[in-house]
This record gives C-alpha cells, structure tokens and sequence, in this order.
C-alpha cells in the first residue's frame, strides 16, 4: 500500500539522497518487536544507529535534516517557517487531512458485518480515536485543508513560483505528494496497487471532491515526475 506517512518519508530521503533499508511490517499482527524497539506498534519508524527511533512525521523530518542538510527541505525564515509547519500539520498530524481521510474509512468499513474490512477498522480504530461523531466530522475537516492548500498553491502561482512555500521545494510539497493518494492514487504503471487498495484509498465522497481543485492533483503530478521515485518503489 502506498501509507502516505511512509511515503513522505521515503520521499526525503530520496529527494536528500539518503540511503535507507526497509523493514516489514504486518497490518493488524502483533509486530511485538517494533513494540519492543519503538514504544509504539504503528508505522513508519525511522532509526539511525542507537537514536530512539522516531514514530512521528516531525521527528522524522528533522532527523533527515540532521543527517543531510542540503537540500534543507524547511522555510529558513522564522515566519515562513511558521506558517510551512501550520500546512505540514494541515496533512500529516492528528485531525489533519491524512487522519481525518483515515477515519471515514475506518467509518465505512464499521457498517461491515465481519472479514477482513472489518477486521482491518477494528484494528485502526483505537488508533485514530474513532468515533462516529468524528468520523462524520471528517469530510468537512478535509474540505476546509483542501481549499487552504489550493488557496496557498494558487497564492505561489500568482508571484511567478512553482512550489507552495516559493520558488524552492520543501517538504510541505512532498507530504502533499505522498498524501493526495488518498484523493486518487497514481495511475497503476506509476504505482503498481491492485484495485482493492485503490478503491480503499480512492475518495468517493462528494463534500471532498468538491474541494480538490485540479491544481492541487496537477501539482502531486508535477512534484512526482520533478522530484521523486516513479514508478512508486512498493
């Protein structure tokens, strides 16, 4: 599955050039030995030699940083930098648009009697503090992030650049990248899913597809065939 957090994070490394080894993982098992090694049983983890290893988008940011700062994926300016990690948090953190997307599948998959969607809502739910009320919270949630970025992308656009901080790549771009699989994943030479993931991922509700502007989705596009791994290395 392309997991839009381990995207991300797969995304900078590549973007810094920093080598890496990938690890497996068991949706809904036990994985008692990440529980042993990370405190947490959830994915991805990032560890370099005896650091604790880092369960969070931000922690992983910054220790890429730390390993190779150039390219630094973050705004230097303390107000751009301000602003940058308020959309980072948009995407990527607790009751952001990643989270929210996670709970109306889990909501959808709840309506399911027994096997395997529902095991797998079972499994996530605790995970994301699921609860209906959230769940049914959660379109309007995305819609309100989704028109931010787009609002913030066509901002860039009307100063003549490319990027959603400016004329440079950040990591900001990236995490829309990685994150905007779960609107539509990419076509499948790009991103080699079998059609029950993409279904899982794809959005069929309508409150949230009334919020993607196609310059949002044109710029995933751009920012994977400019700067990251394609086809998607699963």
């Amino acid at each position: 599955m392309p997991g839009p957090w381990s995207e991300a994070i797969k995304g900078i490394c590549y973007v810094k050039k920093l080598p890496y080894t990938l690890a497996s993982f068991e949706v809904g098992g036990e994985n008692a030995a990440l529980k042993v090694w990370s405190a947490q049983a959830s994915v991805p983890v990032m560890a370099w030699n005896d650091g604790f290893p880092k369960s969070t988008w931000i922690e992983q940011l910054y220790l890429a940083e730390r390993l190779q700062p150039e390219p630094s994926l973050i705004p230097s300016e303390i107000d751009e930098r301000i602003r940058f990690f308020g959309y980072c948090n948009e995407i990527c953190g607790e009751n952001g648009f990643g989270w929210c997307r996670r709970l109306m599948t889990i909501h959808a998959f709840m309506s399911v009697p027994s096997g395997p969607a529902r095991d797998l809502a079972n499994y996530l739910a605790p995970k994301y503090g699921y609860s209906a009320a959230a769940a049914e919270a959660a379109p309007g949630r995305i819609a309100t992030i989704l028109r931010a970025l787009a609002g913030l992308l066509k901002e860039q656009r009307n100063k003549g650049h490319r990027y959603f901080m400016g004329p440079n790549l950040t990591v900001l771009d990236i995490y829309w990248a990685a994150f905007a699989a779960l609107i539509e994943p990419l076509p499948n030479d790009l991103c080699p899913i079998t059609e029950e993931t993409r279904a899982l991922y794809r959005n069929t509700n309508s409150a949230v597809q009334a919020a993607v502007d196609p310059l949002l989705m044109e710029h995933r596009d751009f920012i994977y065939k400019q700067h990251l791994e394609l086809p998607i290395d699963m």
